[in-house]
């Protein structure tokens, strides 16, 4: 029997909390750069009563990425999107950040875009971190945005030997994905679906705990520390937010990235984490 189907790509915590909140009746195809990670995941939401199917995707791979939509097709029309496939500064070089984290999003939103269906609606979890870097300029902010996808990563100012560090690529990228929702909201729009993007803070996933343990782990805990919320978030709280945005009570948002940080972002700019 045809479905509704919702794809998630990145089968961590937070993914798979925002597809309990918005996966009932759907078929889930729940994607991880991992199989074995991915079958562990759907066997969890199966166990909780969803029709899951797992499957493996490398995101920075446009024809794996044409494989994963092509198989969630044949279960009915695709009408619900989240990504939250990605890696942290401590997990790999500017260059594997670069391709995972801004390639890998752009391809992800060009071929979901492609196909999603009129009513349809997509969620990407992009980052605070994005938001804590200094402006770039009108030009730099538009070419994030709208160059084609396989010409991103030419891009002079993202070029390795001009970035500082991998933070400084995680924050590019992250500023990156922000400007991409708001470009493919207006291509999503023509087919009558909306995306957004989500910007946590530090929310307690293993992929936090590797930042806690890294060479950056005093920041980050000086960060959730000094917020207004005064501790980290939990993936539960990012997924009340998505299943918001991807609901008929969101009908009239689209192109926009919502901080779900506790405060992190405002105590930067105007609080006790104010750079000295």
């Amino acid at each position: 029997m045809e479905k509704d189907v919702l794809i998630l790509t990145g089968a961590g915590q937070i993914g798979t909390a925002m597809a309990r909140r918005v996966g009932s009746g759907k078929k889930v195809i729940l994607a991880d750069a991992s199989l074995d990670h991915a079958q562990a995941e759907a066997r969890l939401l199966a166990e909780a009563g969803f029709d899951t199917e797992a499957a493996v995707c490398d995101i920075t791979s446009r024809d794996s990425v044409q494989r994963l939509v092509a198989q969630a097709g044949t279960y009915g029309p695709i009408k619900l999107f989240l990504n939250s496939a990605g890696i942290s500064p401590s997990q790999g070089t500017v260059e594997q950040l670069l391709r995972a984290d801004l390639y890998g999003t752009a391809l992800l939103l060009e071929e979901v875009g492609k196909v999603i269906a009129p009513g349809g609606c997509g969620v990407i979890i992009s980052s605070q971190s994005g938001h804590r870097m200094p402006a770039l300029t009108a030009e730099q902010d538009a070419q994030l945005a709208t160059t084609p996808t396989e010409e991103l990563l030419g891009l002079d100012f993202l070029q390795p030997e001009v970035i500082r560090d991998t933070l400084h690529a995680y924050q590019l990228s992250k500023r990156g994905n922000e400007k991409r929702v708001m470009a493919e909201a207006i291509r999503w729009g023509q087919r009558g679906a909306r995306i957004n993007a989500i910007a946590p803070g530090i929310i307690v996933t293993p992929l936090a705990l590797d930042e806690f343990n890294g060479l950056r782990g005093d920041f980050y805990k000086n960060m959730f520390a000094g917020c207004p919320a005064g501790r980290p978030g939990t993936p539960d709280e990012v997924a009340n937010v998505a299943a918001l945005l991807m609901s008929e009570s969101a009908a009239f948002i689209t192109g926009a990235t919502f901080l779900v940080d506790g405060g992190a972002t405002a105590s930067y700019f105007y609080g006790p984490l104010r750079p000295q």
